[in-house]
C-alpha cells in the first residue's frame, strides 16, 4: 500500500468518501465502477484492481487533483488482461 497525500486536515467523513466514489464512477475520463473508497482511521484507501499501472496512475492523479487535502492511500492492484498463449484442453 501507498501513500499518495499527506495532509493535516481534519479526517474525511462520509460525504468525502461519497465524492470520491461519485468521481471514480462518473467522471468520463476515469469511469471506474471497480475501485472502492474504503475509511481506515484518517485516511481514504482506494481498493480494486486496473488493467494497467498507467490507468492506476491517473486515478490517482485525478483524485489527488480533485481532493487535494484529503489524505489518500492506494491498494490498487494491476490485472493482467492479455490473450491466452497457449491452447486450453479440456478432458
Amino acid at each position: 500500500m501507498t501513500s499518495d497525500q499527506a495532509g493535516g486536515a481534519a479526517p474525511p467523513d462520509e460525504y468525502v468518501e461519497a465524492e470520491i466514489q461519485r468521481l471514480l464512477t462518473e467522471d468520463p475520463a476515469v469511469a471506474e465502477q471497480g475501485i472502492t473508497v474504503i475509511r481506515r482511521e484518517d485516511t481514504l484507501v482506494l481498493y480494486g484492481e486496473v488493467e494497467s499501472a498507467h490507468r492506476r496512475e491517473e486515478i490517482l492523479r485525478r483524485v489527488a487533483e480533485r481532493f487535494p487535502d484529503v489524505p489518500i492511500s492506494s491498494d490498487i492492484g494491476v490485472i493482467r488482461a492479455q490473450a491466452p498463449t497457449e491452447i486450453e484442453q479440456l478432458p
